[in-house]
């Protein structure tokens, strides 16, 4: 059915390649008009005090916004940037630029869906069709091997099966051209500043080597870049778990999270790489790393709001501590044990943390302190630039005991993974600086110091180093 136009509604969709909602958009419309909607509700407390959206999400968020509407006006186009409820708003600019259509990218958790039924049933009552899409997996959920419903409870189940009997369908092409709706006089509110979303924009931190920024061309710089220019790709699975840097791991996750680059962009160019190139572990390893992501999306939308309940998918009984000192000390970076210090202040410092470090930590939390997995689930939402609702709250059950893990207990011993990945101590030593002056190993261990030793040490810094929140026995068991 062709229309004389559309509305797209952009949500985690930040980009005009691979982007089926445009692109079917464009195909079926005579004008096209992009929209995007910056809901207030994302920006709410949260009950553990924290904002829903803190600063580091929200601005590599304005900056994807920003690029994304730079390059619609290089298309001939435009992004109109409104504020408020999204099922409200989108109704209002409906009715008033007189669309025959609203187009959007379909999401899975229940916030989302919500707003996507108001809309759809608000639209259906002033007799404008809506169409939604889906974009944002690598293997789309119609080419599954089984209903979403009947998705594996074991990631590798489903992985044996998509990787056998699934295949991964081609991109869209980018579009040359908007036929932008000109002739209608639409308000925009414009980009906000992070001062407006009642956010204080981030500190530079000197120490960070996270350096990204939001939109669809930095996300295309940084795979130019990863694969190409430095050729990283061909040893992916052996640096993936470094600590240090911005090169030992692809970190497309940012971009991945806000949709300004697609996982099937991403495959495809490994696969070109595979051909030009190298093809081994490694480049298979980060579409292994694409999969895991679709399969956190597809358990999401089989098991609903239970993977926001304490008890998980596995219905398991609350049995969680909720002592908000510990897990303020947890927060901080001040829980006496330093490698879990020093990922939790890089954490607060520049809204990132590497994949191992994500691990350790939450099974600190939940492990050693006992505490409410969903706590930390929630900061991490706050936090983190990367933010992908299925994916934080898929891998938080997972630590937590009540996901998809088949394994009981999924508990990280804390020194023998300091030994492993920071055997010297050159991350702790970055971020913990009160204990730089402890050499090699044993600044992972200070309680282990003799007290003469320590003595020297406080007068040297002036201050102490907190006892850990947890006796030292319960962090040397296997």
């Amino acid at each position: 059915m062709k229309y004389n136009r559309v509305l797209v509604w952009f949500r985690n969709d930040l980009r005009v390649s691979d982007n089926e909602t445009l692109s079917k958009a464009i195909q079926l419309g005579k004008e096209v008009l992009p929209v995007y909607v910056l809901d207030p509700r994302q920006f709410d407390t949260m009950e553990i005090g924290w904002p829903k959206t803190g600063s580091f999400r929200a601005q590599f968020l304005l900056e994807s916004l920003e690029d994304l509407q730079k390059t619609f006006r290089e298309l001939r186009g435009d992004l109109i940037i409104l504020r408020g409820n999204p099922e409200q708003e989108l109704l209002k600019l409906a009715e008033k630029a007189k669309v025959d259509a609203i187009f959007f990218s379909k999401e899975v958790t229940s916030e989302e869906r919500k707003v996507e039924a108001a809309l759809e049933k608000g639209a259906f009552s002033l007799g404008i069709p809506t169409e939604s899409f889906w974009q944002s997996t690598l293997y789309h959920k119609d080419d599954l091997p089984f209903p979403v419903n009947q998705t594996p409870e074991v990631f590798t189940h489903f992985r044996k099966e998509v990787e056998k009997l699934s295949k991964v369908r081609p991109t869209f092409p980018n579009p040359s051209k908007i036929n932008y709706t000109k002739e209608v006089d639409i308000s925009s509110t414009g980009i906000p500043s992070l001062k407006e979303l009642g956010l204080e924009k981030p500190e530079p931190e000197s120490k960070s080597w996270m350096k990204v920024k939001g939109g669809e061309r930095s996300a295309f710089g940084r795979l130019q870049s990863y694969f190409w220019d430095k050729d990283l790709l061909k040893s992916y699975k052996e640096t993936r778990n470094g600590l240090i840097g911005m090169d030992y791991s692809s970190k497309f996750s940012p971009w991945l999270a806000l949709g300004c680059i697609s996982p099937r962009s991403i495959f495809e160019e490994v696969k070109k790489y595979e051909r030009q190139r190298k093809k081994n572990n490694s480049t298979y390893w980060l579409v292994f790393e694409l999969i895991w992501r679709d399969y956190f999306r597809f358990i999401a939308q089989k098991h609903g709001d239970k993977i926001f309940h304490v008890g998980g998918i596995k219905n398991q009984v609350d049995s969680w501590r909720r002592d908000k000192s510990q897990f303020e000390a947890w927060v901080e970076g001040k829980t006496g044990v330093p490698f879990i210090d020093a990922n939790m202040r890089e954490l607060k410092a520049t809204g990132f943390m590497s994949n191992r470090g994500r691990q350790l930590v939450a099974s600190f939390l939940v492990n050693d302190l006992g505490v409410d997995w969903t706590w930390g689930a929630s900061y991490f939402e706050s936090q983190l630039i990367d933010y992908d609702v299925c994916s934080n709250w898929g891998n938080w059950m997972y630590v937590g005991g009540v996901g998809n893990d088949p394994r009981e207990n999924r508990y990280f011993n804390i020194l023998r993974q300091a030994k492993n990945y920071d055997p010297n101590g050159d991350y702790v030593r970055i971020w913990v600086p009160e204990l730089a002056p402890l050499s090699g190993f044993s600044i992972h261990q200070p309680w282990e110091l003799y007290s003469s030793q320590l003595r020297e040490l406080k007068i040297q810094l002036g201050h102490t180093y907190p006892q850990p929140l947890v006796k030292i026995s319960s962090l040397e068991r296997v």
